[in-house]
């Protein structure tokens, strides 16, 4: 794979096809794409809020002659607000998503993000992590934009004489992630199926079926993937998050067998050589999945709950 360089901004990995990154991955700090072939174009996800994502368009537009007020297309890779809260400065784009994502947008709206944020002075150390994970971020200022086309399991569409492949994996990190699939440039954008150099974050699960999206990957043979967050990547990248899948699938349910409670566990648990990735705290939330799932325990733990708890995690994890 090419040594492709991580750093803010567009990245053309050959035949029409871009990357825009934001270094350094963690919280909020998303990638997304473009396709453009023979006047055609897709967007691949939007950014957490108006400000960034239309500076993200204006440089798109600079490299491609592809204008926002053009883009024909936009496709969601997941329902979460850092891949979703621009949509609407495509205005004349049709915007794709799986129909389980299309319902996680409906539920979860950039209002709900907003009050977190006003009510974080009143939420202790739970308040004090959202403001520093968060802050940088303007839910006042969005682009809301609800898909417009659903589908499942899989689409296959035409961005000028380009096939373009959008197979949904999910649920895994949310209820409906799906990959952007390029067959003949051999390129893939994953969402958040791929945090590279960060920590997987499991909303979601089953962790089963995260593992099996990366096995897809693999089996796909791509030469460029790019990731929901993280460097541009290749099937050696996917290798590691799926072996962090597996890891903590492996550590979670000994300490669930032995009857420790969440908060325990995530505590617990040495991550070893993935404790350089960032956001390790996220632990909490995979744990926390987990137990749901082994427990056979429908539904979500409140989510400012988990924010302490991970707040908790880090501030712990920090003073070893």
């Amino acid at each position: 794979m090419a040594n492709w360089q991580y750093e803010k901004g567009l990245h053309e990995t050959g035949n029409g096809i871009y990357a825009y990154l934001q270094p350094d991955g963690g919280w909020g700090w998303s990638n997304a794409g473009l396709i453009v072939d023979d006047g055609s174009s897709l967007l691949v996800d939007t950014l957490f809020d108006a400000v960034l994502t239309r500076e993200m368009l204006d440089v798109m537009a600079d490299a491609s002659g592809v204008t926002a007020e053009a883009i024909d297309t936009v496709v969601n890779t997941h329902a979460n607000g850092d891949h979703t809260h621009g949509n609407g400065l495509c205005t004349k784009a049709e915007v794709i998503a799986s129909e389980a994502s299309a319902r996680e947008m409906e539920s979860f709206t950039p209002a709900m993000m907003q009050s977190f944020m006003d009510s974080a002075e009143t939420l202790g150390e739970a308040g004090d992590y959202l403001k520093d994970v968060f802050g940088p971020f303007d839910f006042a200022s969005v682009a809301e934009k609800l898909p417009t086309k659903t589908f499942s399991d899989e689409l296959r569409l035409n961005v000028g004489a380009k096939s373009i492949h959008l197979l949904e994996v999910g649920p895994a990190h949310t209820r409906g992630d799906v990959l952007v699939h390029v067959p003949e440039d051999r390129t893939i954008f994953t969402g958040d199926i791929l945090f590279i150099e960060g920590t997987p974050l499991m909303w979601a699960g089953p962790v089963a079926n995260w593992i099996r999206a990366c096995d897809r990957i693999i089996g796909l043979d791509p030469e460029v993937i790019v990731p929901g967050h993280g460097p541009i990547t290749d099937v050696a990248g996917v290798a590691q998050v799926k072996a962090y899948l597996q890891y903590i699938e492996g550590e979670a349910r000994a300490r669930f067998d032995a009857g420790l409670s969440v908060r325990e566990a995530a505590l617990d648990i040495a991550l070893g050589d993935f404790d350089r990735w960032i956001d390790a705290e996220r632990i909490a939330i995979n744990v926390d999945t987990l137990y749901r799932e082994f427990s056979g325990i429908k539904g979500s733990t409140d989510t400012l709950e988990m924010f302490g708890l991970m707040a908790e995690v880090r501030r712990l994890r920090r003073q070893r």
